[in-house]
């Protein structure tokens, strides 16, 4: 069982105060940060005493707080083991598209019209496969080849023993991580960052070397220099294109950069491309990141055909992939055969399938823009030219407190700090536009109504958390 020091847990709880009566609001917060999995369930909550002696405010506040916590699921406590978070059914229920409610928490699309005729084609495959085990650790050689095959048309040489297909993106990351890394070594990270990721390297025993990333002005290079320079990380995960949450994408002259410089530190850069050839303004990029030195690939189609199409792929080294093999085996035994079918009948058009795709997230893109400048015009909403999401800037710290308040109008969206570490980028949101024109113009809506909420409340111009001295 896990556990969070009173001090860790008022990093996380930066501006809680904002708004209404003491305990409630604290409470709010906690529960917010269990729902956004920032506080993990089955983590052991400080005492009260230490609670109330870091916030600096009274123990009644907070024993207040935890009953109300207590009295809804959030906490149970056991003698001995203190409070320990967790998750209540109708949490769950919550955090699960009910009736009427709208989840703009994941940057997900539709699925293409294709996916069924592709399946059927599947099956009538499948025949084919059935004398084998079906325990795949690497991939199908069909579909292995024709991955190979698009890395090589895009730019950057590609034998299938380079490939190996993977459940997701996620899990990808997830064997990538527990390969290369020995618990204790850094990574390097940027942050804001795709928080499943962040999870995936603490989950490996990674010590975080964050990299600031901003909608406007991409990638600090001065902190990227200095991270590879002064720590040398084991490992470094980057998104280079269409970067989520903020939408940036890296500079060929920075990729040649800091490729040069993870090579002369030992670092292995693992490159997140699921939204990679998603850009939908200018040229469409099609060069893979490690076509400009050495790195590992990540690859999906869960952001372009379907998150229910749980297929994805690592291109690597021979080696490295020698090295996962051997590694995947404790974790799972191989990827779906059918799935696999699916995706190999799904790349004879995948060009088709892009621009459709493309265009399909461009009038999304127009359509969130111009509700939002109706709607919300004081909010700061970055140009950004691919992948599925917007990085909001709200103006105030207090988009924990929007978040919370736009689930009583119906809507799911994820807090700017679930994005960071230790509480920052509570100025911010991310908003996708992937979801169809009727969706976004209802989640606008309640976000609109939402923000009416929280402004009848006091908003600070400055405050505790560390968004500013990140961003």
């Amino acid at each position: 069982m896990g556990s969070l020091s009173a001090r860790q847990l008022v990093i996380l709880l930066a501006g809680w105060r904002d708004v209404g009566v003491a305990y409630t609001a604290l409470a709010d917060r906690i529960r917010l940060l269990v729902l956004d999995g920032r506080v993990a369930t089955g983590t052991r909550l400080p005492a009260e005493r230490e609670l109330a002696a870091q916030l600096e405010v009274s123990r009644t506040t907070v024993t207040a707080a935890y009953a109300e916590l207590r009295d809804a699921g959030y906490l149970s406590s056991v003698r001995g083991s203190g409070s320990v978070a967790q998750l209540p059914f109708k949490a769950i229920a919550a955090i699960e598209p009910m009736p009427g409610y709208l989840d703009f928490s994941k940057a997900t699309m539709p699925a293409i019209p294709g996916v069924v005729a592709a399946a059927r084609e599947a099956a009538d495959l499948l025949p084919a496969y059935l004398g084998d085990s079906g325990f795949d650790p690497v991939g199908i050689p069909v579909l292995r080849e024709a991955l190979a095959d698009r890395y090589t048309s895009r730019g950057l040489p590609t034998t299938p023993d380079q490939i190996m297909v993977t459940i997701g993106a996620q899990h990808a990351i997830a064997l990538i991580a527990r390969t290369i890394m020995a618990r204790g070594d850094r990574a390097l990270i940027e942050n804001p960052t795709y928080p499943h990721a962040l999870d995936a390297l603490k989950a490996a025993g990674a010590r975080i070397a964050p990299v600031s990333v901003t909608s406007e002005g991409g990638w600090d290079e001065e902190a990227l220099e200095q991270v590879i320079q002064r720590t040398s990380p084991s490992l470094g995960y980057l998104m280079p294109d269409y970067h989520n949450p903020t939408g940036a994408s890296m500079p060929d002259d920075v990729r040649e950069r800091v490729l040069g410089l993870a090579a002369r530190h030992g670092t292995t850069l693992v490159a997140d491309e699921t939204m990679g050839e998603l850009g939908f303004d200018g040229p469409v990029r099609t060069l893979p990141f490690a076509a400009l030195g050495s790195a590992i690939t990540i690859g999906s189609v869960g952001k372009s055909v379907w998150g229910g199409v749980r297929i994805g792929w690592i291109r690597a080294d021979r080696t490295v992939i020698q090295r996962l093999i051997r590694e995947r085996t404790s974790g799972d035994l191989g990827t779906p055969l059918l799935e696999q079918l699916i995706v190999t009948n799904l790349l004879r058009d995948y060009d088709a399938i892009l621009d459709s795709r493309r265009a399909y997230l461009r009038a999304g893109r127009d359509h969130l823009e111009r509700q939002l400048a109706a709607k919300l015009p004081e909010w700061s909403v970055p140009r950004v030219n691919g992948g599925l999401t917007a990085w909001i800037n709200l103006g105030h710290p207090v988009s924990s407190q929007l978040a919370l308040a736009a689930r009583n109008e119906g809507l799911i969206i994820t807090a700017g700090p679930r994005f960071g570490m230790d509480g920052a980028f509570e100025r911010f949101v991310r908003i996708p536009f992937s979801h169809s024109a009727e969706e976004t113009e209802r989640a606008v809506d309640a976000l609109a109504r939402a923000w009416a909420a929280v402004g009848r409340h006091p908003m600070p111009e400055t405050s505790a958390d560390l968004s500013s001295s990140v961003v």
